[in-house]
């Protein structure tokens, strides 16, 4: 058996878990450079706010209504996020953390009353991490994403639903008023092909011949099919996989026309790329960096260049020596540019990399203690502590978040403060 555990709200519901006082009350989170809204309360779905409506829009509708705005807190999310995790593999030894707030767990072997395990499950996670979570239960991933979406919905399960206690009618009612293209799997243009050939709902394609659905949807469409059936075809994965690539990407807070502005903004995405690079154990062996003017600017410009390091490395000072000499190569001056983005490429394990008799590799010398020395004090005293100085003091072009709330949990000067 498997289970689908899904974060309620997650960005939302992480701002409450240090400001109560916003618990029952319409609250949203906006994007980048608080753009558009990104996560809802229920208060404020009940409002008709839309995901994507655009902040300037609506800013004076959510005044009237008491809507509570927030720019995205990244760094709280992903450590209320690492918590969940940590304790959802408590409940079972195979668990696959699908996204920031979704995780898959096995059951199998387990002789247990699901419901009440997933009530259990339920109750820890928010009383240990203050998030509210609904539990999908099933014999299968596509089919446990089902669950999940019941569990949420109707409020009679309480946030917890085991499709597998039904009998197969009863499951084929539920596949029968379930869209088509809210199956885990079915994206926007499978299901816009389904629904042309009258295939609406999760029954009309759990029905329909699996020669054709491979013919139409390949063999992922096939497993899709067959787990709607029950037959498990997904397995859980338990195994954290290191990224091919590596992005770091963002929209400048106002437009940038200096190459000095463009500089600090590459150093401080090298920065945060080395780190996640350093964290899975890797090197790089190469850096992609492009800058863009807006989308619909009269004078649209977009560029972007590789460059090949010469040995491969995790060493942010070296890549971002050579990112800096992408900018000089890319950079048109007169323009103005709205983004700019870093994708490190080329990576492989650390200890893969083949000695070279001229050069010095990123291992043998001082490179990796220094930056592991560096990543320890910005773990200890918070992110930031020790930086490069071409990541630039002032950072004008840095992204706007003038909703920002605190970030409770990794910076010492912004704990909770409680009173009594």
């Amino acid at each position: 058996m498997i289970a689908l555990v899904d974060c309620n709200n997650f960005y939302v519901s992480c701002e409450r878990v240090f400001q109560p006082n916003l618990n029952k009350k319409p609250v949203v989170v906006l994007s980048n450079n608080d753009g558009c809204v990104i996560s809802r309360s229920q208060e404020a779905k009940d409002l008709g706010i839309q995901m994507g409506t655009p902040y300037f829009k609506c800013k004076e509708g959510f005044k009237i209504h008491g809507v509570k705005a927030f720019s995205s807190n990244y760094t709280l999310y992903a450590d209320i996020s690492k918590r969940v995790m940590e304790t959802l593999s408590g409940f079972s030894s195979h668990i696959e953390v699908y996204s920031i707030d979704e995780a898959f767990l096995s059951f199998d072997g387990m002789c247990i009353d699901l419901t009440e395990y997933g009530a259990k499950i339920k109750k820890t996670v928010y009383q240990w991490t203050g998030m509210p979570v609904s539990v999908g239960i099933a014999k299968t991933k596509v089919l446990a994403k089902i669950a999940n979406h019941i569990a949420k919905k109707q409020r009679q399960c309480n946030g917890v639903f085991d499709l597998s206690s039904l009998s197969e009618d009863q499951i084929d009612n539920m596949l029968n008023v379930f869209p088509v293209e809210d199956i885990w799997g079915v994206g926007r243009r499978y299901a816009m092909m389904l629904r042309q050939q009258g295939i609406k709902t999760a029954l009309s394609l759990k029905q329909k011949d699996i020669k054709w659905v491979r013919k139409k949807m390949t063999v992922a469409g096939e497993r899709i099919v067959r787990e709607l059936r029950g037959t498990k075809c997904i397995e859980i994965d338990t195994m954290i996989k290191n990224k091919k690539e590596i992005t770091c990407s963002r929209s400048f807070g106002k437009k940038v026309s200096t190459i000095k502005e463009i500089k600090e903004a590459v150093s401080e995405y090298v920065t945060r790329a080395s780190e996640k690079l350093r964290h899975q154990e890797s090197v790089c062996t190469g850096v992609y960096v492009y800058i863009a003017t807006a989308l619909f600017s009269e004078d649209r410009y977009f560029k972007g260049d590789l460059q090949k390091l010469v040995m491969p490395t995790a060493n942010t000072s070296t890549i971002i020596s050579n990112a800096h000499n992408i900018i000089d190569n890319i950079y048109v001056e007169g323009k103005k540019y709205a983004k700019a983005g870093v994708v490190l490429t080329g990576i492989i394990n650390k200890t893969n990399i083949h000695s070279d008799l001229f050069e010095v590799s990123y291992q043998t010398g001082s490179q990796e203690k220094l930056m592991s020395v560096i990543d320890g004090l910005n773990n200890k005293m918070g992110k930031g502590a020790v930086s490069f100085a071409c990541n630039g003091i002032d950072k004008q072009w840095k992204m706007s978040q003038k909703l920002l709330s605190n970030e409770y949990t990794t910076i010492w000067d912004q704990l909770a403060i409680v009173k009594a």
